[in-house]
């Protein structure tokens, strides 16, 4: 990929939170002109704001997705040719507190970038990020294949859901690849598994949740030991949207499909293990168990199928879950006394060897 980005001009939506800011570091160092759009970081802690990309990238933009018209405006004006669309309301809990918000930011938000997307001249390819929940998920030893129905319990598993179809919709009613040769566009859906990382702060995701209560020496709250979750640092998807992105110029009407990047089946590992392996490689915390049996329905069991990427893409993760737990462990021992764009970047550079 490092000739492929170099001066293209690439569009990010949510790229001041966690998974689009290290995004826009990748892309910043592939030589991409980044054209970021997002609401403001939420702490001064978060990697977007640690790393002061913003200041790197072409164009740091405020924007929010329900505003169809400023979508419009920003497409017209910086003529991306590729499109990472990332912005979301991505907390489940949060989902059960704000249902309609999440509904209207991530459904008619996704919406109004496909539609930014496909008035747009320049704009070629289009990756729509969405969730491993947007599945119907029936909680049984089964992993996903992309051609399983969408559902989701949850307002925001339901929601990613709903994306999913009007993604499908929108690429067969307005750019349908049997017609590419009058639209030029290409547009793919992808999910992924449980992304940790450094510089992720969101509230009820366990790794943001152990750092933060190791930093304030408090025992880490465990709220469901038994959830079973696909682990994967946030690097591998990233590198598999990346690569669909670049098969997708090369070969428009080939990829332009829903795609799953997750983690290898030895991944799938529940959440107090997860915990308990960061806190060995930390070397410091205590764990709770709070499990709540009457707290609201999140999904225990959850894994996809990445057979198909394995096989059209020559895509595969490269992290055991225990280098992904030190890599990102390594982040935030380090984050406090080093540069953390330099960070990143260093980070960015193992991932790769290693995936050599």
């Amino acid at each position: 990929m490092k000739d492929f980005y170099k001066n293209k001009r690439v569009l990010i939506t949510g790229h001041t939170g966690f998974k689009g800011s290290w995004l826009s570091i990748w892309l910043h160092e592939l030589g991409a002109e980044v054209i970021g759009v997002a609401l403001d970081p939420h702490m001064p802690k978060d990697n977007f704001v640690l790393s002061g990309i913003g200041k790197k990238i072409k164009a740091d933009l405020r924007a929010d997705i329900r505003d169809a018209e400023a979508m419009k405006r920003i497409f017209n004006e910086y003529q991306p040719e590729i499109v990472f669309h990332l912005a979301a309301q991505p907390l489940v809990r949060l989902s059960y507190e704000e249902p309609v918000d999440t509904w209207q930011t991530n459904v008619m938000g996704t919406i109004n970038v496909m539609e930014a997307f496909r008035q747009c001249p320049s704009a070629k390819v289009a990756v729509m990020i969405t969730t491993d929940k947007c599945y119907e998920n029936r909680e049984i030893n089964h992993a996903y294949t992309e051609d399983e129905p969408m559902g989701g319990y949850d307002p925001y598993s339901s929601s990613k859901g709903a994306c999913e179809i009007a993604i499908s919709s929108w690429r067969r009613s307005f750019m349908n690849p049997a017609e590419y040769a009058k639209h030029g566009k290409s547009i793919a859906s992808v999910r992924a598994g449980n992304v940790i990382g450094g510089g992720d702060w969101a509230k009820d995701r366990i790794i943001p949740d152990c750092i933060r209560a190791i930093e304030a020496d408090k025992p880490i709250v465990i709220r469901n030991r038994h959830a079973v979750r696909p682990w994967q640092h946030v690097l591998e998807p990233l590198s598999g949207y990346m690569l669909l992105a670049q098969k997708m110029w090369e070969s428009p009407t080939e990829y332009c499909e829903g795609w799953n990047f997750g983690p290898k089946m030895d991944a799938v590992v529940p959440v107090w293990d997860v915990a308990t392996m960061l806190t060995e490689i930390y070397g410091k915390g205590e764990l709770l168990d709070q499990t709540d049996s009457n707290a609201p329905h999140e999904a225990n069991l959850l894994m996809l199928d990445i057979t198909k990427a394995q096989n059209r893409l020559g895509w595969q993760p490269r992290l055991t879950t225990a280098e992904a737990i030190a890599l990102t462990a390594d982040w935030y021992k380090r984050y406090h006394r080093e540069n953390v764009y330099q960070l990143c970047v260093k980070e960015i550079k193992s991932f790769t060897t290693t995936a050599e």
